[in-house]
């Protein structure tokens, strides 16, 4: 690794950029809102936290300690004030396969080549590579993920006990019948209200956290027979102790474990930096994507030492955290503290909330996280970009995140690719410098898209004998755009014509020299700063 960027590393972990107060400053009102903000996100992980590790094949502690520690450190020094980091679905899915085959304890000793693979992403800067997905994607992304979270509460409303690991997921089981079924339909729809009308009444508590109290007051109130928390599993524990993954120190183990590692390492920088992304677009803040890469590094490194599955940046929780208020690094740090509390201390409590109240939390989260304007912005822009909207909702819900953005990037590279192979035009006239010359004026980018329809412009046997192409309305970007000026110059001197290139710029110049073409340079270009008039013959272009 190159000094300055180990340089560079070694500042960020020893000074992050911390940014705990706000603009306004640590006020006794924004320090209520941010404990109450946690807490309300702290509620919204015990479920998600237990469900996850019953989908990866661990004991849902494994899942809960995961969400601790990955939570504590991100929020610590993550790259975005108001995220929230824990136990996934999207990791889980691709973890069930090795703790089925392989056991838990190599699931630790993944999670911690993880985390030391996703560290190394951001010591080397590419959390920065997330510029390059286009706001399409983005839009699926978060419509995708909405209807996931939407379809993740569906097994809420099914007989406790009932649904079984298929090894894709908790499946099956038999859905909630008669007076259970309106119960829960109606707690949901209650909690649902309470969230939607809280802020038109106060803001001292946060709706969702309001939305939770009143259902499960009620719910205890009145012993009501509904899903509770504790019907998932019980969530008492003790602290994480310090565990070295017990596995073999071999190669054959390095080659278990580095597939699983390189694809959760991934999925989960992927599903970060674009939640970085979003809750950036609502809080107005921007950057930090190479330092959220190496904060999610060092927590799952930690995680997978402390007997955690490793996680990732939540959306879900990030939505309830910044829409009840939290803005700063105390609301993460007080949701992971809280949730530590509640394994250790107030586990009988928390097992009393009623699974509709943060169903009801979630289906609030969803609705506020889907782009509905996306159905407006669908109708007005291109309809590859509405294709990629569309596509990339699908593969998030149908596949994963991971693919969906992969597969949208590639998508919308190729429509750019293909955009611009059909601007290369070029303008003919006669030289007013070399007399009886044609000129060519090039116009587009030439590139591997561009090349084939750049040889077609021109016109060799009817051409004169001299020919003058002009890049001054051009580029030349690649090899495939060399191998083309090559193939016209091979075309002109097998017709026994004289080529000369003009106005290419500097880069150009640099990609001809680099391929070892012979250049010339001069002074008689000022906008461009380059020799621009080169004679194409035997020796010069194409080697011959």
């Amino acid at each position: 690794m190159p000094r300055a960027t180990l340089a560079s590393f070694a500042n960020r972990i020893a000074k992050p950029d911390l940014r705990w107060m706000p603009d306004e400053g640590l006020t006794v009102s924004r320090l209520r809102i941010e404990l109450l903000s946690g807490l309300t996100v702290a509620l919204a992980l015990v479920p998600e936290a237990v469900a996850f590790a019953f989908v990866a094949g661990v004991h849902p502690l494994v899942g809960l300690y995961a969400a601790f520690m990955v939570g504590l450190i991100t929020a610590l020094i993550g790259g975005r004030p108001g995220m929230i980091s824990g136990a996934t679905g999207a990791l889980a899915v691709v973890m069930v396969a090795l703790v089925a085959e392989h056991g838990v304890e190599y699931l630790f000793a993944t999670v911690v080549l993880m985390g030391i693979l996703q560290v190394i992403a951001g010591a080397m800067h590419w959390g920065r590579f997330i510029r390059l997905v286009p706001h399409p994607v983005m839009l699926g992304f978060v419509n995708g993920l909405a209807i996931v979270i939407f379809l993740a509460q569906m097994g809420q409303f099914k007989v406790p006990g009932s649904m079984e690991n298929t090894g894709h997921g908790m499946s099956g089981g038999e859905w909630l019948t008669g007076m259970p079924m309106y119960l829960m339909l109606g707690l949901v729809a209650l909690t649902m209200a309470v969230i939607w009308v809280m802020p038109r009444i106060t803001r001292v508590v946060p709706a969702p956290l309001a939305g939770i109290a009143v259902v499960a007051a009620l719910v205890i109130g009145f012993g009501l027979d509904v899903p509770r928390v504790g019907d998932l599993a019980s969530i008492e524990g003790g602290l994480p102790a310090f565990h070295v993954p017990m596995v073999p120190l071999n190669w054959e183990t390095f080659e278990i474990i580095l597939p699983y590692a390189v694809i959760l390492a991934a999925i989960g920088l992927i599903e970060s930096l674009l939640t970085l992304n979003l809750v950036g677009e609502i809080t107005g803040k921007r950057g930090g994507a190479s330092q959220e890469c190496i904060a999610q590094g060092v927590s799952n490194v930690a995680t997978g030492f402390f007997g955690g599955m490793g996680g990732c940046a939540m959306i879900g929780q990030s939505m309830i955290n910044v829409k009840s208020g939290g803005r700063t690094r105390i609301a993460a740090i007080a949701a992971a503290l809280f949730l530590l509390v509640f394994i250790l201390f107030a586990s009988p409590l928390i097992e009393q909330i009623p699974l509709a109240a943060l169903v009801g939390v979630m289906f609030m989260v969803v609705i506020g996280t889907f782009a509905w304007n996306s159905f407006n912005i669908m109708r007005k822009v291109p309809l590859m970009d509405a294709f990629v909207i569309v596509l990339v909702t699908v593969v998030t819900v149908m596949e994963d995140l991971a693919v969906a953005v992969v597969v949208g990037v590639i998508v919308s590279a190729l429509a750019y690719a293909w955009n611009n192979a059909k601007r290369i035009h070029a303008i003919t006239r006669e030289s007013e410098t070399e007399k009886g010359a044609k000129v060519y004026e090039i116009n587009g980018p030439l590139f591997f898209g561009s090349s084939d329809g750049f040889i077609e412009l021109f016109d060799v046997p009817n051409d004169p004998e001299t020919v003058i192409v002009d890049f001054a309305e051009s580029r030349v970007v690649d090899q495939s755009a060399l191998q083309a000026i090559e193939n016209i110059a091979a075309k002109y001197e097998t017709a026994g014509k004289r080529v000369m290139l003009r106005h290419l710029s500097r880069d150009c110049h640099k990609l001809l020299n680099k391929a070892g073409h012979l250049m010339v340079d001069s002074d008689d270009d000022p906008d461009y700063e380059i020799a621009v008039d080169y004679s194409v013959r035997t020796g010069i272009l194409g080697g011959h």
